[in-house]
C-alpha cells in the first residue's frame, strides 16, 4: 500500500523539479504512462498543453465553448512540472 501512495508522490516531485516550458502555440504534449495512471478520469489527454504557469492544461470542448482547464489528478490536485 504504501507503494501505491508514495509512486504518484515521487512522479509529482520528479516534475515538479524538472520545470517544463510552456507548450508552443499550436503544439500538444504527448503524457507518459506514469503521468496518465495519475489523471482523474473524464478529462480529455488528446489535447494537452503545458501552460506559462508549469501546469497540464487539456483542451475541454463544452456545450457552448472550447477552453483549456486544469489537469487534475483523481485527488483533485493540478499536475505541475515546477513547484506552485
Amino acid at each position: 500500500m504504501t507503494r501505491t501512495i508514495l509512486a504518484p508522490v515521487a512522479l509529482l516531485t520528479l516534475l515538479a523539479a524538472c520545470g517544463a516550458p510552456p507548450t508552443p502555440q499550436g503544439e500538444t504534449e504527448t503524457l507518459t504512462e506514469q503521468l496518465m495512471a495519475l489523471v482523474a478520469p473524464g478529462q480529455d489527454m488528446s489535447n494537452v498543453r503545458i501552460e506559462s504557469d508549469g501546469c497540464y492544461w487539456y483542451r475541454y470542448v463544452g456545450p457552448v465553448e472550447v477552453t483549456y482547464l486544469p489537469l487534475l489528478t483523481r485527488d483533485g490536485r493540478m499536475i505541475c512540472t515546477r513547484p506552485q
